[in-house]
């Protein structure tokens, strides 16, 4: 086995800290990884307060990985000692279902094997996620990092840039279009981005008058203000998608009438309590309420690729591991541009 540093939640409500732990020895498929950042996810502070359930303990968090290639089982094709490699919010599936065999393994019928706070396909063993010195994951379930990208910064694609590309590419998005994007956080901003790289007029709806000038910085042709009740009559039918980004409680049918006739408004938050949706906001004009998540590893590649060929990465603040406690904490008040990522080297 070997033996990594890692900090982890030991209960719902203690502050996370330091935790030994070993990972399997490198398998003649695996790659083992010295992790150099790992991206802090929402998700994260859900799973380690256990508001979804089903947390084991003691849980180590993070799949927004990203580091550096020390060693490579004697099988191995796609990786050698010294790339940079990452991995993402799953490191195993079926490999054998529909899904699998058609590359969105997110969508394993069997068993999808989450990078933390999961079982591996054994059944027994637990997943320990990025928070931690060292990770090892079959080369098949491990993206190739273009060099050229920061890497610090390319963490956060990892959840955040795939969960919006993977719908952006679904309903082919792109010159042409109208696209409003609800929410201007860890996902938004990674939405307007790789949105407007692909050619789509693009809107930031917000509540948040102060978010303007960083919308159109960060990319957007136009903002919004949700609140303002003469700006809703104008956006009425008005786009042709609307990606919603948050998942706080908020009212579906308000932006549900911002589509054209055939327009499609796609979820990618998940609200804690189901939210009521009037069947005439979708039957009026033959609108579509869909859903999405992450994307399977040859389209989590594909993204790398495309974000490399666009210079395009996140928006991060950098801290060290012992400032996670007080990380969650601002990143319950909203208060961060827009991703948090850890300095693995302050393990």
């Amino acid at each position: 086995m070997i033996s990594a540093k890692a900090y982890a939640a030991f209960d719902p409500t203690s502050p996370l800290g330091p935790f030994s732990l070993e990972r399997r020895e490198v398998g003649e498929h695996d790659v083992l990884i010295d992790i150099k950042y790992c991206g802090v996810c929402h998700s994260d502070l859900h799973q380690v307060r256990n508001e979804w359930s089903g947390a084991m303990y003691p849980l180590v968090p993070g799949h927004e990985i990203v580091g550096v290639v020390s060693k490579v089982g004697s099988a191995v094709k796609k990786f050698k000692e010294g790339d940079l490699a990452g991995v993402g919010c799953f490191v195993d599936s079926c490999r054998e279902c529909h899904s699998c065999k058609e590359g969105l393994e997110q969508y394993c019928e069997v068993q999808n094997v989450g990078t933390y706070n999961s079982f591996e396909r054994d059944g027994k063993t637990i997943t320990y996620g990025g928070y931690s010195s060292q990770i090892v994951v079959d080369e098949n379930y491990t993206l190739k990092v273009p060099e050229n990208l920061d890497l610090a910064r390319t963490a956060p694609l990892l959840c955040a840039g795939i969960t919006t590309y993977s719908p952006i590419m679904q309903w082919k998005i792109g010159e042409g279009h109208r696209v409003g994007i609800v929410g201007l956080g860890g996902l938004g901003h990674m939405a307007v981005k790789i949105a407007a790289a692909k050619g789509a007029d693009v809107t930031v709806l917000s509540t948040s008058p102060n978010k303007k000038q960083d919308a159109l910085d960060l990319g957007a042709h136009n903002f919004a203000v949700t609140k303002d009740e003469a700006t809703l009559k104008q956006l009425r039918n008005s786009f042709d998608f609307i990606i919603d980004t948050v998942s706080a409680p908020h009212d579906y049918n308000l932006y549900l009438s911002m589509l054209k006739r055939d327009g499609t408004m796609i979820l990618l938050g998940a609200p804690p309590e189901p939210s009521t949706v009037a069947g005439f906001s979708l039957i009026a004009r033959r609108k579509r309420l869909a859903g999405s998540m992450i994307g399977g590893i040859p389209e989590t590649q594909e993204m790398l690729d495309f974000c490399a060929e666009h210079n395009i990465m996140s928006d991060i603040e950098l801290i060290k591991m012992e400032d996670i406690n007080e990380a969650y904490e601002r990143m319950l008040r909203s208060d961060v541009k827009y991703r948090f990522v850890i300095d693995m080297a302050s393990l």
